[in-house]
């Protein structure tokens, strides 16, 4: 399941990176997501669609998880070809994406944490 979600080799080199500050650095990423992903459904343009869909994108893809970082790269492409119909199950997509990768990185905290 993991390695459609997560690249292990960004993982594992955030984790030597980082060291210490890797836990705090999965909750920055949590929380940012959790705030990226209530702009992207209260968003009421194209433009802002689009900014939101680029930020996440590359938090997405530097944190290693790659198929969301796939998927906000559709919806930012998408959202510069207007009309925006259909946009909503994209949206729901990334939804989705983010509640796996939220249950990996909660599983990473714990293993830290616990470990």
């Amino acid at each position: 399941m993991t390695d459609m979600h997560i690249d292990q080799k960004v993982l594992s080199d955030l984790r030597e990176v980082m060291e210490e500050g890797y836990l705090q650095l999965v909750q920055t990423f949590l929380d940012d997501s959790e705030r990226r992903l209530s702009q992207l459904r209260a968003a009421r343009s194209a433009e802002e669609l689009s900014t939101v869909a680029h930020s996440f994108k590359g938090s997405s893809s530097n944190m290693g998880a790659v198929a969301l970082a796939g998927l906000c790269q559709q919806l930012e492409e998408r959202a510069r070809r207007p009309p925006l119909y259909g946009i909503e199950d994209l949206i729901s997509r990334i939804d989705r994406e983010f509640l796996e990768v939220q249950h990996f990185y909660r599983g990473e905290q714990q293993r830290i944490l616990t470990g």
